[in-house]
């Protein structure tokens, strides 16, 4: 179980970099929130990596395969229903918000804030965060685990492999600032 009762849908846009998904799944293995997500926007992540042309079909289904087996019941079912009856600003992310409905989520994970404003999420007791927003208040909650979930994460970068000032590179690029600020408190754990 969850040390903590908060609960999180990650949306495709922050499941599209590998480095941030990467980030968000190590940070769902410490336990300390459930981090959650639905065939819907696996299919979306994984459609805009395949239009990029750099990865093959097959590579990403073991991206998703992986995700599926190793986070605990992240897979939100049963939301289709609510769909239709969402407003939002543009209506392909309702399904997002059903799902988030569905499991009880506290929160949205997305860089797209303005697609989920807080009038149409507040009925539901959702909010949307930004993914830097959401990784900084992990960090400030729990530095160890934390801490040692980034340095599992860049310690088993090894084509090429990065030494900690490429790695907070790497991370400041996927929109990280805070969180990479806050990492550097914590410098010599990474």
């Amino acid at each position: 179980m969850p040390l903590g009762n908060f609960s999180v849908i990650y949306d495709a846009c922050v499941l599209y970099p590998a480095p941030l998904r990467d980030s968000l799944l190590r940070l769902a293995l410490t336990d300390l929130f459930k981090a959650r997500w639905t065939d819907q926007i696996h299919a979306e992540w994984m459609s805009a990596l395949l239009r990029d042309g750099k990865f093959s079909a097959e590579k990403l289904a073991k991206v998703r395969d992986l995700m599926d087996a190793n986070v605990r019941d992240a897979k939100v079912e049963g939301y289709e229903a609510l769909i239709e009856s969402l407003q939002l600003p543009d209506p392909n992310d309702r399904h997002v918000l059903a799902a988030a409905i569905r499991c009880n989520a506290n929160a949205i994970v997305t860089f797209n804030l303005k697609d989920f404003p807080q009038n149409a999420l507040a009925p539901f007791g959702i909010d949307a965060i930004h993914p830097d927003d959401f990784i900084y208040y992990q960090i400030d909650m729990a530095p160890s685990r934390c801490c040692s979930a980034f340095k599992r994460q860049r310690q088993a970068l090894k084509n090429p492999a990065m030494d900690v000032d490429e790695f907070l590179a790497t991370l400041q690029r996927q929109q990280l600032p805070q969180t990479v600020s806050k990492l550097r408190e914590f410098i010599d754990f990474l």
